[in-house]
C-alpha cells in the first residue's frame, strides 16, 4: 500500500490488519510508519518517484492499493506532477511487472467544472480544471486506465473523520481565526465520505471480481448543505459562526490575486485560493449507484455522526 501514513491509507491499513491481512506499506512519514510497524505491518519508507524501489515493493503482491498522493489546495506544479503522475506511473509499472491487482485512488476533482454539478456519474464529461492537484490526478487516472485496463479506479469525495489532515483542519483554523467568510449564496451542497466508509469501498474494490476494470464514485450517500454543517460544528466546538459574506466572484478574484502574490514571493500557502472558493461555493455531488449496485457498498457513518467523532477527537488532542 502506498500512502499508508496518510489519512485514508492509515484507516485502510488498520482495517486490513484487523482482518488478518499481511500488509507491506510505504509512506512519507517515518514516525507514523513506526506506529504501523507496531500493528504488525512491514513498513518501507519510499519516495514514489524512485521507480526501481516501487517496482520492488510491488513484487509478490496480490493487491496494490495506491493511496499515495500530494493532496493540497496549494503547491508547486512540479511537486504535484512528481507525486501524482510520476509516482502513479511507477506503481502502474510495478503492477504490470508483478501481475498484482491495482486499486487506484483518484479524485472527483477530475470532473472539473466551475459551476454546480449534481449527481455526477462516472462517465460524466470532464470539464475545465484550475488546480495543479486536479490536473495531475486527471493525468494519473488517464495513464492508469490506458496502461492497466483491468485496474479499479476509485473517486472518493471529501474524506473526513478523526485524523483528517487536509479538509477539516484548515476549516477549523479559519473558523478559530475568524477569517472564514460565507462565500456565495450559502446553499452549497456537499457530499462527504467518512474515512472508514472510504476504506470499506477500497476493500470491496480489491475483493470483488465485478470491480475489475471499473471506475467508482464513493461518498457517504448523505448530501447536505455545507454552511449549516459548519455552523453546527462551530456550536459543537464553541466557536463564533461566520457572519461576513463574500460573493463567489469577489472571492474568486481575491483568491486568484493571493495565489499570484504567493507564487511571486516565496510560495507560501494563501489564506484563500480558487480551489477553496470552489469548495465553499460550488455544489458537487456524486451518483454512487454503481458502487452500491455492483459491489454492495453501504456507507455506515452519517455526516452528523462523523462530525461528532471528529469533534471528540479534536477535543481529546
Amino acid at each position: 500500500m502506498t500512502g499508508a501514513t496518510g489519512f485514508l491509507g492509515g484507516a485502510l491499513v488498520r482495517r486490513l490488519v484487523g482482518e488478518g491481512v499481511t500488509v507491506t506499506a510505504t509512506g512519507r512519514d517515518e514516525a507514523r510508519g513506526r506506529a504501523l510497524e507496531a500493528l504488525g505491518v512491514t513498513f518501507v519508507p519510499a519516495d514514489l518517484t524512485d521507480g526501481e524501489l516501487v517496482r520492488a515493493l510491488c513484487r509478490d503482491r496480490d493487491v496494490v492499493f495506491h493511496c499515495g498522493a500530494l493532496s493540497s489546495p496549494w503547491g508547486r506544479a512540479s511537486h504535484f506532477h512528481a507525486a501524482n503522475v510520476l509516482g502513479t506511473n511507477n506503481v502502474v509499472a510495478g503492477c504490470l511487472a508483478s501481475g498484482a491487482r491495482l486499486v487506484h485512488v483518484s479524485s472527483p476533482s477530475v470532473y472539473g467544472g466551475l459551476g454546480d454539478r449534481r449527481d455526477i456519474r462516472e462517465d460524466a464529461e470532464w470539464q475545465e480544471i484550475t488546480t495543479h492537484y486536479a490536473h495531475t490526478k486527471r493525468l494519473a487516472e488517464t495513464n492508469v486506465r490506458r496502461a492497466l485496463p483491468q485496474a479499479t479506479i476509485v473517486r472518493p469525495r471529501a474524506i473526513f473523520g478523526p485524523g483528517d489532515n487536509a479538509i477539516l483542519p484548515r476549516v477549523v483554523r479559519a473558523l478559530r481565526a475568524g477569517r472564514l467568510p460565507i462565500v456565495g449564496d450559502g446553499r452549497t451542497l456537499v457530499d462527504l465520505t467518512f474515512v472508514d466508509d472510504a476504506a470499506e469501498a477500497l476493500v470491496l474494490c480489491a475483493t470483488r471480481d465485478a470491480a475489475i476494470g471499473r471506475t467508482y464514485n464513493v461518498t457517504g450517500g448523505d448530501v447536505r448543505e455545507l454552511w449549516p454543517l459548519l455552523f453546527a460544528l462551530c456550536d459543537r466546538l464553541g466557536l463564533a459562526k461566520p457572519k461576513r459574506r463574500l460573493s463567489k466572484r469577489a472571492a474568486w478574484n481575491l483568491g486568484h490575486t493571493l495565489e499570484r502574490v504567493a507564487a511571486a514571493t516565496g510560495g507560501w500557502e494563501p489564506p484563500l485560493t480558487r480551489y477553496t472558493v470552489t469548495v465553499l461555493s460550488t455544489s458537487l455531488t456524486l451518483d454512487i449507484s454503481a458502487v452500491r449496485g455492483e459491489l454492495g457498498y453501504r456507507p455506515t457513518v452519517s455526516v452528523d455522526e462523523g462530525l461528532e467523532r471528529y469533534a471528540q477527537a479534536l477535543e481529546e488532542g
